[in-house]
């Protein structure tokens, strides 16, 4: 009796939550708990209507989805594709496929701008994490990261048509982020770029319209104009006899 007694204080001991036996549970799935539980409020977050944006101005100008490499060598021949280069300012991400390295021209003329500005702020490289890719390439995205836009549909990925780029944004200070978003608001308020801030990729995802390369031309010759009269004015107000210089 008193065996039986004993067993069953012991059983009941066991059962109690300090003693239960809890499951291991991986470091990764805290990890990420955490990362669900702050807050999250980007200036530009992904949305489905920006999705749609994106693919309203890829069908404005008529540019097809590139569905296989096949079809991507032809662009690049045809010139409609351009090649990101890699300079002072702006670096690439080295496993990206060197086949994928290409964007439309005006994204590159983008790509250009805000790699000089960003590097004359704080004497550090933009780097390039993504650029052009195929329908197949997506098709193969998505099976291991959901959160991949679609490869077909409304809200079809943009990287598709060559005209979207994504830059790091991991490892950038909270200023420095804060900078690019300033630097990219008035640009989207323009409608120039549509942007989004990918929290799981810590990038900046960025489509550029195809009229970002008529405003830059414009920009770049209102500047010539304003540098040509600024010349003008000292040249013609002469320096003054005071000066003393010979």
């Amino acid at each position: 009796m008193r065996k039986n007694g004993t067993v069953l204080l012991l059983t009941l001991a066991l059962s109690c939550p300090a003693f239960a036996v809890r499951p291991l549970v991986s470091t990764r799935y805290h990890r990420i708990h955490r990362l669900h539980r702050i807050p999250w409020n980007p200036l530009f977050k992904p949305s489905h209507e920006s999705l749609l944006l994106q693919n309203e101005e890829i069908d404005r100008l008529n540019l097809p989805r590139i569905y296989n490499d096949k079809q991507l060598e032809r662009l690049k021949t045809s010139g409609e594709l351009v090649p990101i280069v890699p300079s002072e300012s702006l670096r690439i991400q080295p496993s990206l496929d060197p086949a994928r390295r290409y964007c439309r021209p005006w994204t590159r003329e983008f790509l250009e701008d805000v790699s000089a500005a960003y590097y004359k702020e704080f004497h550090q490289q933009i780097q390039v994490n993504s650029a052009v890719r195929t329908v197949l390439v997506q098709k193969k995205l998505r099976r291991h990261n959901r959160n991949a836009a679609p490869e077909t549909g409304e809200t079809a990925s943009s990287h598709l048509a060559g005209l979207t780029v994504d830059l790091q944004r991991r490892g950038m200070s909270k200023e420095q982020v804060k900078w690019v978003e300033e630097y990219l608001r008035p640009l989207k308020e323009l409608g120039l770029i549509e942007p989004e801030e990918e929290r799981r990729q810590w990038c900046f995802h960025v489509m550029v319209a195809g009229s970002y390369e008529e405003w830059r031309r414009t920009r770049t010759l209102a500047e010539a104009l304003d540098s040509n009269q600024t010349l003008h004015d000292i040249t013609s107000i002469g320096l003054p006899e005071a000066a003393g210089l010979p």
